[in-house]
């Protein structure tokens, strides 16, 4: 084929794929509460969620970025479990455990939960994850694809903590590096 027919092909695909943001900026992006999480204030009760939302820019056509939240009995904040990879870039590791807002928008992009559990037996699951989160052994290692990354630290966790009874979608791309 004539290189010269695929000119416009190529040119379409070089506009798409740098447009592809929406014209957001991840800057500026919402990082908000999306209001699924039960207020931890008002809830007594041990809460983990697992949440996922479609990945910044263009990854998100394909793929999400998974974390996890938790918060033990009478707990009045959450504290969120996930791996991001520009800090990495900036020489902290890319495993984050520490309070934050539990289903924020993920670079505008709004979060879904994919797993809930709640009440008896909780606090002993979020103890078996955070104990399992110690021992992950890519803290300082990420990798877009084929990972590890994000989704591969929530199906480490998924894995090491089989009572999560968590099966991620396919679009969890990097779930996979374990096998």
């Amino acid at each position: 084929m004539n290189i010269l027919k695929l000119l416009p092909i190529i040119g379409f695909m070089v506009i798409l794929l740098t447009n592809c943001g929406g014209g957001s900026d991840w800057r500026t992006a919402s990082r908000e509460a999306a209001g699924i999480a039960p207020d931890p204030s008002l809830t007594q009760e041990a809460v983990l969620h697992v949440y996922g939302a479609r990945a910044w820019g263009w990854r998100g056509w394909f793929a999400i970025h998974t974390w996890i939240a938790a918060k033990r009995t009478d707990e009045e904040s959450y504290r969120v479990f996930d791996v991001v990879g520009w800090r990495g870039h900036r020489g902290q590791p890319v495993l984050r455990v520490q309070e934050d807002i539990p289903d924020r928008y993920w670079y505008g992009e709004k979060p879904r939960l994919l797993k809930e559990h709640r009440g008896a037996g909780v606090d002993e699951l979020i103890a078996a994850v955070d104990q399992a989160a110690q021992a992950y052994p890519w803290k300082q290692t990420y990798k877009a694809f084929p990972g590890p990354n994000s989704n591969t630290f929530i199906a480490w966790l998924a894995k090491e903590v089989p009572q999560l009874e968590l099966e991620l979608p396919f679009t969890a791309i990097g779930s996979g590096y374990l096998n």
